[in-house]
């Protein structure tokens, strides 16, 4: 059977009525991947959140606005913006839960950010004024399928492994990164003036995030799809080895 992959979302209010949104180039890239897309909503009960972990086989954490510095012990700089607390709360509770479970997760861009900061890490609230010489990283009007920038990959890496190429290049949308690492990632790709541009887990079997938008690129250059592929097949493993999780207890290792 095809594996389920939940996807988070984000709240939007358009004309006073809230939206529950996610980009649809995120379905999209499971769906051609061979996994079954589910959105998870932004709810408010711990319980429940665990009630969609043991429906899942794989979580995919995706973009959005910044994370809250409070949450990684710092005061926000004025180039902070777009904080949702309900948002990053169960995205980080999300990431931890399924850590703990076995689940295979993606993160991509924010996504990446939420599993450091879960994880323990920091970010940088924004690279152009806190690290010094930074290229562009987020360009204002440039068409999500573009390639933007390179990024080196660690030749010891399952970004490798999955790549089979050291060097790549990348769409980029984001003014924060990675600046400590969260406990057990080790950075696994970085840009020319060494912002990390990836990261996995040494402990887990598949917890990978990129700091790019790969699911805008899957149509117009395809390799990015591989990305996806590893996760939803990584994703099935569990699935195989823990059968019906419906009928199961949610720690199925």
């Amino acid at each position: 059977m095809k594996p389920i992959i939940g996807i988070t979302s984000f709240n939007d209010i358009k004309s006073e009525k809230t939206f529950c949104e996610v980009g649809y180039s995120y379905i999209n890239s499971i769906i051609l991947s061979g996994g079954i897309p589910v959105v998870i909503p932004i709810i408010h009960d711990e319980e429940a959140l665990k009630i969609y972990l043991e429906m899942i086989d794989g979580l995919l954490l995706t973009g959005g606005g910044d994370v809250a510095p409070l949450l990684y012990g710092e005061n926000p700089t004025g180039q902070v913006d777009s904080i949702s607390w309900e948002r990053d709360r169960q995205e980080i509770a999300l990431c931890n839960f399924a850590s703990e479970m076995g689940i295979p997760i993606f993160g991509i861009c924010r996504g990446l950010q939420v599993i450091n900061v879960a994880f323990g890490g920091t970010l940088y609230q924004d690279i152009h004024k806190q690290i010094e010489g930074t290229l562009g990283h987020s360009p204002s009007a440039t068409s999500r399928d573009q390639l933007y920038h390179s990024v080196k990959i660690d030749k010891d890496s399952k970004l490798y492994c999955i790549f089979r190429e050291d060097e790549i290049h990348v769409n980029s949308f984001h003014h924060q990164a990675v600046k400590s690492l969260g406990k057990g990632l080790k950075a696994s790709a970085f840009s020319t003036e060494g912002i990390v541009e990836a990261i996995e887990s040494q402990e887990h079997s598949f917890i990978v995030g990129v700091q790019w938008h790969p699911e805008d690129l899957v149509v117009k250059h395809p390799k990015f799809l591989s990305l996806f592929i590893a996760f939803v097949e990584e994703s099935k493993k569990i699935k195989e080895r823990c059968g019906d999780k419906t009928k199961e207890t949610p720690l199925c290792l």
